[in-house]
Parts: structure tokens; sequence; C-alpha cells
């Protein structure tokens, strides 16, 4: 590490690999895009459209993959995957706030926890919960009764885990995540909906990271399960018996209706919804804004929303896809009396 709390080109290599080509010595103590970066920095190209920003950086040094590298006299540092590369590096540079150790006075912990555990203002640990070590909860976090969070785990503020839920290692849930809430589950009766108990949980694996106000829901008997390494965005809505493979992503306000099953290293678009009781299968990714009304057994993309167009030619789209079931019934009729015609002529 320099004294000015930057890192030398050689330092970054030496803990993440890649190869350098110019002045180690180079400090850098931030990154920033091509286009935006200044001296002290470091930029990266992911993107093949923005190769043109490379001779005109204000960067330090740049992250390339190895086609590139001739197009810039800077010092950088050449990885086929410049984007995790420059994830890493920003990591590097931008290490995690922590909170001191010990339990806040304005805590209220119903047993034990570890000396490590970083307990905030106000917040809630219920009876028989078990807290791993280094574990950090913070200002007005509620822990249910019953509730298992791994080692390394970080709660930002009003997160809400109900009972016996079971988050894994290295956890990181934002601000207003609600882990274990009631599943939408009734049955009608004549007028009436009567309430089904949900006594299953939610079953979270390691390095999972769940996004601002997203809601998980328990699972009515069986256990909603989310496997390790798996990512969610902001608002999204994961229902009762859900289970998602590991490695997989969905961007914010997607919503998975119950006891649907997908698949590892899938992805879902922002606003993608999911209807419930399917199965995705691995590898399976769904464009933005996309319904999914059957089962997808072949890994590769699905996308079904309809393209943007200006209103008045929508409408008129609209307007003869309104008549598609008509047209086709007059398209068999005619291809009837062709068959007909040709059968007789």
């Amino acid at each position: 590490m320099s004294k000015g709390g930057g890192l030398r080109l050689g330092e970054i290599v030496e803990r993440l690999g890649g190869r350098l080509e110019g002045e180690a010595s180079v400090v850098v103590s931030q990154v920033a895009t091509l286009a935006s970066a200044a001296a002290g920095e470091i930029a990266f190209l992911a993107n093949p459209k923005y190769r043109r920003q490379l001779r005109s950086t204000g960067a330090s040094a740049v992250i390339v993959p190895p086609g590139f590298a001739g197009d810039t006299a800077l010092p950088k540092i050449i990885h086929p995957n410049a984007y995790a590369y420059y994830a890493r590096v920003a990591a590097l540079l931008n290490p995690r706030e922590e909170r001191p150790a010990g339990i806040h006075a304005s805590a209220v912990v119903h047993g034990a926890a570890p000396e490590s555990a970083r307990i905030g203002e106000n917040v809630v640990v219920g009876k028989n919960a078990r807290l791993g070590e280094r574990v950090t909860l913070y200002p007005g976090c509620v822990i249910g009764d019953g509730v298992s969070i791994g080692d390394d785990s970080v709660l930002y503020p009003n997160v809400v885990v109900y009972h016996g839920c079971v988050i894994g290692r290295r956890a990181i849930v934002h601000a207003g995540a609600v882990i274990g809430s009631d599943g939408f589950g009734f049955a009608q009766e004549g007028e009436r909906w009567i309430k089904i108990p949900q006594i299953g949980r939610v079953l979270i694996g390691d390095d999972v990271e769940i996004g601002a106000n997203t809601s998980i829901d328990r699972g009515a008997l069986d256990d909603t399960v989310i496997g390790d390494g798996v990512k969610l965005d902001n608002q999204i809505q994961i229902a009762h018996n859900v289970v998602i493979g590991e490695h997989t992503a969905m961007a914010g306000c997607v919503g998975i209706a119950g006891s649907t099953r997908i698949g590892r290293r899938c992805t879902v678009g922002g606003a993608g919804m999911i209807i419930g009781h399917l199965e995705l299968a691995d590898d399976v990714h769904v464009s933005a804004g996309t319904m999914v009304t059957k089962n997808l057994r072949q890994p590769g993309q699905y996308t079904s929303i309809f393209p943007l167009q200006p209103h008045e030619e929508w409408l008129r789209n609209a307007a003869w896809i309104k008549r598609l079931a008509a047209l086709s019934e007059r398209v068999s009729e005619l291809e009837k009396k062709l068959e007909l015609m040709e059968a007789t002529s």
C-alpha cells in the first residue's frame, strides 16, 4: 500500500494476477470510467464500443482485454475479463467500512452473541438466534427467534428476518429487506378467504446478496430456498416455496410466483415476471419485462416483450393482433378450398 492510501500497479497484480505492461510503481487510488478518469485513477475497457476512449482517457493506468492492449501506451493490466478484474480492483480500493465489535447499549439481545459480532442501535435479536463470527447488524434490524446467520454476514438498517430462517456465510442484505414473511396462501370458502399457516422457512446459502426492500416469503410447507452465490437486486418479490439455483442473478422489480424452481446460473432482467409452479432449466436467461408463463426446459435467451414503437403505430398493430384469430380461420378455410380445387382439377 502506498503512503497516500492507493495501490501500486505491481501490488495489484501481485494480489489479483493479470499481466502488467508499464511501470509497476504507478499508484492508483480510485477506479473510474475511461471518459471521466483523472490522474491517480485506473479505468477499464469492458465494451469494445468505448475503444476510442482509450486514446483520450486521463487515467494513470487502464485494465484491458488482450485484444486491446496495443491501443494505448498507458501502463496497463491485461486480463481476459477486464470487467471482473475492475470489480476486484474496486473492492481493494474501496474496502467496506466496518462497525466496531460489540453490542450497542440500546440493542436487545436474547441470549449470547460472539464477541466479534457488531450489533448496532435498536437491534432486536430473538431467543435461540445464532449469530456467526463477525456478523454485522446495522441499526433497526430485527432478528426473529431461532434465526441462524453465518460468519461475516452484513445486514443493513431495518432488515427483518422472521423466526426460524437461515442465512449463510458472507451474505449481504440491504436496508429494508424482509426475509421469511408469510407467503400469499389462502383457501377460498364461499366469499371468504381462509388463511393457510405458512410453516416453512427461508434457507439462504453462502455469498448471497439481497437488495433493498426485497421480500422473500417463507414456505407454506416446504422451505423457500436461495442457493449459494445468488444475487438479487432491489424490490424483488420471491414467493413461497420458490427454489433458486446457485449463482443466479435477478435485476430490480422481478416477481417470482409460488413454487417455481429456477436453475443454476440463470438471469432475469428487470421487471421480469415468472408465474407459479414452473421450472426453468440451468442457464436460462429471461429478458427485461418478459412474462414467463410456461416451463423453460432448455438453456438460452427468452423474450416476450413487444418492441417499443410510436403509440399510433402500436395502436394499428394492436388492432391487427386482435383480428389474428379471425384471420387464421379465414386462411384455414381458403387452404381447404385450394386443396379441393387442386384435387378436382
